[in-house]
């Protein structure tokens, strides 16, 4: 936000959101709208007038919850989890399937904790509004074997809210950037040419 600030009136971005990604220019959108060429969701988290933040951040939840991923509840077992951490075997088969073996061990050795956020902070913290977020063009790329955002929901978001285009990469994983990177970034190329 800060940097969106700081950019003079007369200059525009491309902004590219992965996962979660999607929901931070989705703020940016909001709050900055006429500083934006296009937003481009890569896999990301796309809420819509008909398809609210809280829909979407659930959506998070049901994916990472899985046998030998360690979730956190620093505040105690009878309130929501504060972080978690991706555990080997799913990093394996739903993160970076499609990855090189050199892929995933780099990021095996990478892992951090990630920080969850309370529905209800989300939720305050992401309103857009049509007139705001709406007024800029967007892009969706979908990473067709995506087992972290599953294609079925990547579909539901562009469905509900509709972006100005849309791309399939076919053979992509959640780490597109990875999987697919020479599409990756020729598609990425190509957005940035049509709307800037």
């Amino acid at each position: 936000m800060e940097f969106m600030a700081s950019l003079p009136a007369h200059e525009k971005v491309v902004l590219v959101g992965h996962s979660y990604g999607g929901l931070a220019i989705s703020k940016a959108m909001e709050t900055f709208p006429e500083k934006i060429s296009v937003a481009v969701f890569v896999t990301a988290h796309m809420p819509g007038p008909n398809i609210n933040v809280t829909t979407i951040y659930t959506e998070l939840f049901k994916s990472i919850s899985q046998p030998d991923n360690r979730i956190i509840y620093d505040n105690g077992p009878t309130n929501p989890p504060t972080t978690y951490i991706l555990g080997p075997k799913y990093m394996e088969t739903d993160v970076y399937q499609r990855s090189s073996i050199q892929d995933l061990a780099l990021a095996s050795t990478l892992v951090r904790p990630i920080s969850f956020y309370s529905v209800e902070d989300v939720s305050k913290e992401i309103v857009i509004t049509n007139k705001r977020y709406g007024s800029v063009r967007r892009a969706f790329i979908v990473a067709v074997e995506d087992k972290l955002l599953k294609k079925e929901f990547q579909w539901l978001m562009i469905e509900k809210n509709p972006p100005d285009e849309v791309k399939e990469i076919q053979g992509s994983d959640t780490m597109i950037m990875m999987s697919k990177p020479q599409q990756l970034f020729t598609t990425l190329l190509s957005i940035a040419n049509k709307y800037t």
